[in-house]
């Protein structure tokens, strides 16, 4: 599993045959290092990212950004050398996967989160920080310091603001929305749905072909996706859809437009991902024990 460590990064919504080293990496320590401490060897990452076309030279300077941003540390196992995750790293992981992974939508009858804030004109830096992270973890902005978000079970907001230090200048309230205007036309004003639907167009035009080909072959009787394969088509479309549910914190789709993308685009990746997780979990088995 992994979770939205670099969404905030220029870049990180790339499509998947674009998609940075250090985000692979990411993805690649978030789904098959967790087990192990976070703990991966050099080689053993090396060799995987070949398979994703990405040679050594760009790997080892992707770690380097990787270590220097706190994410990665550098540890010795059983004499090999390798990196792990660093502990703000792992936590990031773990308040992600609720989100990537992630079935059920919000519905109206769920209600919101509110996040109303104020900052210091004298640490105006720290109020661009909590609007960034605000943004990045989905909310919409209803007016200058007032944020929403859709109030999912997991939603993980508080956890989030504490870690960054980010939480003596927010108080988080549960809402209904009562009265005045339409909820859905105060959706457009608060998220940009266009910006949304090209994200999800984006993603299906990159991933649905694999998608269609494995029904093409499994219809004409041919084996589906190898180990290798499957590594590498699981880890691309994670890594590109890990910044979409944050991008969409799963609207009500009572409020979203008729045969809204999101909806197909999520569907695309669990198809993906049933077809695809366990042989990629036993490709990556066999590298690292090999």
């Amino acid at each position: 599993m992994t979770a939205a460590t670099e969404t905030s990064e220029p870049g990180a919504d790339a499509t998947a045959r674009s998609a940075r080293p250090r985000h692979l990496i990411i993805t690649v320590y978030g789904l098959y290092a967790r087990h192990d401490g976070g703990w991966l060897s050099v080689a053993t990452l090396i060799r995987l990212l070949a398979d994703l076309g990405i040679d050594e030279p760009a790997v080892r300077s992707a770690i380097s950004r990787l270590k220097r941003r706190g994410i990665l540390q550098s540890r010795r196992n059983g004499g090999s050398a390798g990196y792990q995750l660093s502990a703000g790293a792992l936590a990031i992981l773990r308040e992600g996967d609720a989100r990537i992974f992630r079935r059920r939508r919000a519905t109206p009858a769920d209600g919101w989160v509110l996040a109303v804030f104020s900052v210091p004109e004298s640490e105006r830096h720290r109020r661009h920080v909590l609007r960034s992270e605000l943004t990045r973890l989905g909310f919409g902005m209803v007016a200058p310091g007032v944020w929403i978000v859709p109030a999912h079970p997991q939603d993980s907001t508080a956890e989030t603001l504490r870690r960054l230090e980010l939480d003596t200048y927010a108080d988080l309230f549960r809402a209904d929305h009562l009265a005045f205007g339409d909820p859905a036309a105060k959706i457009r004003q608060w998220w940009d749905l266009d910006e949304l639907e090209r994200h999800y167009e984006s993603f299906i035009q990159a991933h649905e072909p694999a998608l269609q080909a494995s029904g093409s072959a499994g219809t004409s009787g041919s084996s589906p996706p190898g180990e290798r394969e499957a590594f590498t088509g699981y880890v691309r479309v994670l890594t590109d859809w890990r910044r979409l549910p944050y991008l969409d914190p799963g609207l009500p789709a009572e409020l979203l437009p008729e045969g809204w993308i999101g909806i197909r685009a999520a569907e695309l990746f669990f198809a993906l991902q049933a077809l695809l997780e366990e042989a990629a979990r036993a490709y990556v088995k066999s590298a690292i024990s090999g």
